[in-house]
């Protein structure tokens, strides 16, 4: 049985997809197994990962875990998730952490919160892989609504440049590593095959959905209270923005060749994600 956690997010869902694609069997465990709209085949389990006393049930005969945590709480989701999975006899964690949490110098939130969970799996003692994408070409989507209602996209760092990777490599890359031998004890870092600036990325969403669009630098200030506005915590408001800054930082722009090491193929381009995703863009 391979445990998948955060398996209605982005990268999550795509790993339950290509598990069940190899005829594995998956359990998801979500808070809300109601609205968890997961294919047929995989079994939807109630657990909350701030909520030991709710992990053991959905632990029950599961060989390999899938983890993916987001937010303030990612140091104690992964802790309590890595003692439960000790209880359990779970032989293998495949963790999805930040590109910049192997970098000492890395001391914004981000970052910080995932090292304190990737060190928290490490000391319990199971084996486990750490996936560390620089950052995902679907974090585009936030700038759909504005495509769709003013052709225009605004972005903090206009000259930041960050080698984005699509979600399906990293669930690629995080699956391989579940199910097949050799990956036990690797640190991953993804990237896609470019670094693109926002800028960049406008430039071929426009191209993609056949109309001309304007990327608007914004000030790091206006970024924070749209993030406000609509309804992010303050503390990881200020922890998405510090983490945004980085993109000025040569190390988010550095192409790494993971996904092809570890999959065979050449990871996607923007220009296949932006086509993939076109309707998120033109719909009503």
């Amino acid at each position: 049985m391979y445990l998948v956690t955060g398996a209605t997010g982005t990268v999550g869902r795509a790993v339950v997809d290509q598990l069940l694609a190899a005829g594995l069997p998956v359990r998801a465990i979500t808070r809300r197994p109601e609205t968890a709209d997961l294919p047929a085949g995989v079994e939807v389990v109630r657990a909350d990962l701030g909520d030991p006393d709710s992990l053991p049930p959905a632990l029950a005969g599961v060989r390999k875990v899938f983890l993916s945590t987001t937010g303030t709480e990612i140091p104690r989701h992964d802790a309590n998730l890595a003692a439960a999975a000790v209880t359990a006899g779970v032989e293998h964690i495949v963790k999805l952490s930040s590109g910049r949490a192997g970098d000492p110098a890395a001391t914004d939130p981000i970052p910080a919160w995932h090292r304190a969970g990737e060190d928290a799996i490490r000391a319990s003692g199971i084996a486990w892989t750490m996936v560390r994408p620089m950052g995902f070409m679907s974090n585009a989507l936030h700038w759909a609504r504005s495509v769709r209602e003013s052709s225009i996209v605004r972005a903090p760092f206009g000259h930041g440049r960050i080698a984005v990777v699509d979600p399906r490599d990293i669930a690629a890359v995080s699956t391989a590593a579940l199910v097949e031998p050799g990956h036990v004890g690797r640190v991953y870092v993804l990237t896609g095959p470019e670094a693109l600036s926002p800028g960049e990325q406008t430039a071929t969403i426009a191209e993609i959905i056949g109309r001309p669009l304007r990327f608007e630098e914004i000030s790091p200030e206006d970024a924070e209270a749209d993030l406000l506005r609509f309804g992010v915590d303050p503390e990881l408001a200020a922890a998405i923005m510090a983490l945004r800054a980085t993109a000025l930082e040569s190390f988010t722009s550095t192409v790494h060749p993971t996904v092809a090491d570890v999959t065979g193929r050449s990871p996607r381009t923007f220009q296949e994600w932006a086509l993939e995703n076109r309707a998120q863009f033109t719909a009503a």
